[in-house]
């Protein structure tokens, strides 16, 4: 295992993009945030998610006790009283559709309804449906937004609580410790760069008033783990993603990985050994984060590499395959198919120039098979069979 230091090499780190998969959660992310949704340190994006934490105040109802309100002189406004709020409160578009959900009504249909028509649906569904006790949580700031409407055992994990944990380990996320928003592949000299500035084009620190997603690597110290068919060194960055949604909209995620470069949109390249957890918003879900979430984050930033290192390294060694009719039996075992098996036998050959022999050959032509599909299932399917084999390893 060789790690090297940190650098800053005039053309970037060489990378394979053949080798393992690629992971298009952080590029969705991308594409989809607009700028005020953008941070450029992990400071601003704490600041932003405590702000509107200390400004929001939660409380326990009954749904019945809501009422609708809309005049025929605001046709587009609608507002709720809320039992314990003085003030009229606006819903946000997630918190509307929890409330159509909690009475079985259409949400995009009622959005296309002038708001008093609106207001008699909702109010009639809110009176006529079982009375139960649900959790809200409404935010002030000039005036009174309610941004969720949960089940009353809800645990809620704040969005600052997530980015703070991160903080811990990676201070600002712009350099000052090892993690940082990654830099971006230079394809044509086919390098990853990783000083790159942090702007609202390259930032991967996100947050709307639904949820936060951060991504980070440490792609400084890049990992030597083997060589390439040229006799370069294949190189590896550790990175993490992770999200979560105060509101409800999803569970709290962390997921650690290796990988060998990142574009410009986000997508990761030469993805390995994808590890994750999950935290449903149930009644003890802060004692999960405090116990798990957290602990987790600090093992992954003060790990060893060995492990995956060793573990690269073995599969490399395990020869499986050592003739034209081993390979065809080392994949049909796995499950490909016979037109699937002549495909992946013939990736390898294209791209390593060699036909696969050892395990870490037939992963990384059963990812390269799995990037040439279009369907997600499929890929996704795939992967997992490849991510099997290294695991026997």
């Amino acid at each position: 295992m060789t790690i090297l230091p940190s650098t800053r090499p005039a053309t970037g780190f060489r990378f394979d993009p053949s080798r393992g998969r690629v992971d298009h959660r952080v590029s969705s992310e991308w594409f989809s945030r607009p700028d005020d949704e953008r941070y450029l340190s992990l400071a601003d994006l704490h600041a932003a998610t405590l702000n509107r934490a200390e400004r929001a105040t939660a409380r326990t109802v009954e749904s019945r006790a809501i009422r609708v309100e809309a005049t025929r002189d605001n046709a587009e406004r609608l507002t709720l009283s809320v039992p314990g709020q003085s003030a009229p409160v606006a819903p946000t578009h997630w918190s509307f559709g929890q409330l159509c959900s909690l009475v079985s009504a259409p949400s995009s249909y009622l959005r296309s309804l002038p708001a008093p028509f609106a207001a008699i649906n909702l109010q009639h569904g809110l009176l006529s449906h079982r009375a139960e006790l649900v959790k809200t949580l409404e935010t002030g700031d000039g005036r009174v937004e309610l941004r969720a409407v949960t089940g009353p055992d809800y645990g809620r994990i704040w969005d600052h609580e997530l980015v703070g944990a991160v903080r811990k380990i990676a201070g600002n996320g712009t350099g000052d410790t090892n993690w940082k928003v990654p830099g971006v592949i230079d394809w044509a000299t086919m390098t990853h760069n990783p000083h790159v500035d942090i702007t609202k084009e390259t930032t991967t620190l996100y947050a709307s008033d639904r949820d936060v997603f951060l991504f980070l690597v440490d792609d400084t110290h890049p990992i030597e783990a083997g060589r390439l068919p040229n006799g370069e060194p294949d190189l590896f960055f550790r990175g993490f993603y992770a999200w979560n949604s105060e509101v409800g909209s999803k569970s709290l995620g962390i997921a650690s990985f290796y990988l060998r470069g990142v574009c410009q949109n986000r997508l990761i390249w030469g993805q390995e050994n994808l590890q994750q957890i999950t935290i449903r918003h149930s009644k003890f879900a802060a004692n999960r984060f405090v116990h798990q979430a957290t602990p987790a984050l600090r093992n992954f930033a003060n790990a060893s590499a060995a492990t995956f290192i060793s573990g690269i390294q073995e599969s490399r060694r395990q020869v499986v395959a050592r003739d034209e009719e081993d390979r065809e039996r080392f994949l049909r075992r796995q499950g490909f198919s016979k037109p699937e098996t002549a495909k992946i036998i013939e990736t390898v050959l294209h791209e390593e120039g060699r036909p696969p022999e050892s395990v870490f050959d037939f992963v990384q032509g059963i990812t390269a098979f799995a990037r040439t599909k279009s369907n997600q299932d499929t890929r996704l399917d795939l992967e997992g069979k490849a991510r099997k084999l290294m695991e026997r390893v």
